[in-house]
């Protein structure tokens, strides 16, 4: 099993989560609201006054084999709109419950 953290943009919610119906990812953690900044580029996303727009992130538990189409089409997602922001990484679960 390998976990996938998706941190994106609120305008790409829908998407995501499309992506991850569309690849049998039933079960998922979601923030709605979340704050940061990335490191290579896009707006900060503070939700404040200077800086207003809002993140959102997810966590899934997947099986192995679907994690390079995921994280493929996530980056497809990505470089549609590259400044609202969108990163995902993976990582292996060791032992769950």
């Amino acid at each position: 099993m390998k976990a996938i953290f998706i941190s994106y943009d609120q305008a790409h919610y829908e998407k995501v989560i499309d992506i991850l119906e569309k690849n049998n990812c039933r079960g998922f953690t979601a923030w709605d609201l979340v704050i940061g900044r990335g490191t290579k580029s896009g707006e900060p996303h503070y939700g404040s006054h200077a800086w207003p727009s809002m993140a959102g992130a997810i966590m899934t538990m997947v099986e192995d084999h679907r994690v390079d189409t995921i994280l493929a089409k996530l980056k497809a997602l990505d470089e549609e709109k590259p400044k609202l922001g969108l990163r995902a990484w993976s990582w292996d679960i060791e032992k769950s419950i």
